[in-house]
């Protein structure tokens, strides 16, 4: 059982956010109106996909260090998973644009990184799907897996910041405060960030469990 506390604990985390996140009122704030109950979605998906990445970053360090192939597989299955996460945050940040800002993908700087991010990240499950061989596999998409990494924080979250962005927090737009969000919200954003994190692990974690049973585990070594 102690090894389940914490997925259990990350579906009743998530499970609050959810009817919390219909059900308690928001700001009544123009513009954004009942929209900004999204926070409570879309945001949480983009922190739980930079968490995976994280995790497949480490992975990657310790299978160039260790050659274990059971660190390559997690590193590709954190990625796999992430990558469902950031469809997750792009749909409901296209919804979410398309009534506040009028149009589903405008010309916004975070944006259209995160197209290139997410572009680099499907890159990074096709180079592996071109490689035959598991060892050179393994080890060019680790290599790329960890510079991939940085140049998507930069993409995310450094350059928005050197240009105008409609995003909050990027380019002189103020982020989230008191005035748009308040004590109530909060209490209901911050741990829908912690409870989409766990489910994001947890189900990395079953499909690396799912990727070892279709083979023999005494060969990932």
């Amino acid at each position: 059982m102690k090894s389940y506390w914490w997925k259990i604990l990350g579906a009743f985390i998530v499970l609050y956010s959810v009817i919390a996140g219909f059900l308690l009122p928001v700001p009544e704030l123009p513009i954004l109106h009942e929209t900004i109950r999204n926070t409570y979605f879309h945001i949480p998906m983009w922190f739980a996909m930079i968490l995976l990445y994280l995790v497949s970053v480490v992975y990657s360090i310790k299978y160039l260090s260790s050659g274990n192939m059971r660190h390559d597989l997690l590193a590709v299955e954190s990625v796999n998973v992430g990558i469902i996460f950031c469809a997750f945050g792009l749909i409901t940040g296209m919804l979410w644009a398309n009534v506040t800002w009028g149009e589903p993908w405008p010309n916004d700087p975070k944006l259209n990184g995160s197209a290139i991010a997410t572009l680099m990240y499907l890159a990074y499950l096709v180079l592996r799907n071109a490689l035959d061989e598991e060892q050179k596999r393994a080890k060019i998409s680790a290599i790329y897996n960890i510079f991939a990494f940085p140049v998507m924080v930069v993409l995310l979250f450094i350059l928005p910041r050197l240009t105008d962005s409609l995003h909050p927090g990027n380019g002189g737009n103020p982020a989230f405060s008191n005035l748009d969000m308040d004590g109530l919200m909060r209490a209901v954003f911050y741990p829908a960030i912690i409870g989409w994190m766990l489910i994001g692990i947890w189900i990395m974690t079953l499909r690396y469990r799912y990727r070892l049973l279709e083979r023999d585990e005494d060969t990932l070594i």
